[in-house]
């Protein structure tokens, strides 16, 4: 009898002993996946809980939806001169106020104007460069005046680079040092580059581009226009 209680009891004893190196290995990995995921409490986000960046939308892009037809586009007060009503057309969700998207392309005129009045280059290099929403359709019906900068844009090209630009010499629209620039033809095979001498802050940068050239590539040249 002794000798079977003995035995139970070292039995008793084993099992003890795994459940505990269980439990113990268990709450290891607890903390472990707990750790994976920050509390409620902490202030830092969680990546699945963050939210998809939107695609960036062209800046000349109407709606894709449903917009309010052209009968319908009334200020809450007074009226819309036909100007705006042009700029308009089109271009107003349905639910949304007509009056919210004329102030937008009136603002986009207004940055156009004071930077023409400072400096007429880098208005153009600023519609060519896309960091002005809407400045084309904006200064064709809201303020013409602006004509002659859109049009000095519309022969310009971004930084970057840029398929079949039609030869010719073009000025980069920047008063940095590090603009850089190359000409290739069709066949990878360099035509030109530049530029030929060191640069310093403030000089002009030209560029060249030979007949023939099928891609131009710059960096850090801004914008491009016809020297």
């Amino acid at each position: 009898m002794y000798r079977r209680s003995a035995a139970a009891a070292v039995l008793l004893a084993a099992a003890l002993t795994l459940t505990a190196c269980s439990s113990d290995g268990d709450g290891k990995a607890d903390a472990g996946a707990a750790k994976a995921k920050p509390p409620a409490s902490s202030s830092a986000p969680d990546p699945a809980d963050a939210p998809a960046p939107a695609p960036a939308a062209s800046p000349e892009a109407k709606p894709t939806g449903p917009v309010l037809p052209d009968a319908k586009l009334t200020p809450k007060t007074g009226s819309f001169k036909e100007n705006e009503k042009k700029y308009l057309s089109g271009r107003v969700p349905e639910k949304m106020d007509p009056a919210a998207v004329l102030q937008t392309g009136q603002e986009s005129c207004q940055r156009v104007e004071r930077t023409a009045k400072r400096d007429k280059d880098a208005a153009v290099g600023s519609i060519v460069a896309g960091e002005i929403p809407g400045a084309k359709d904006a200064i064709t019906y809201l303020c013409p005046e602006q004509k002659p900068i859109l049009a000095a844009a519309e022969k310009g090209f971004p930084d970057g680079t840029r398929q079949s630009p039609a030869a010719g010499s073009y000025r980069a629209l920047t008063q940095g040092s590090t603009c850089a620039w190359e000409a290739k033809d069709k066949d990878g095979a360099v035509l030109a580059s530049g530029p030929e001498a060191p640069v310093k802050a403030g000089d002009k940068i030209t560029a060249n581009v030979p007949a023939g050239t099928a891609q131009f590539t710059s960096t850090g040249c801004y914008a491009w226009i016809p020297a």
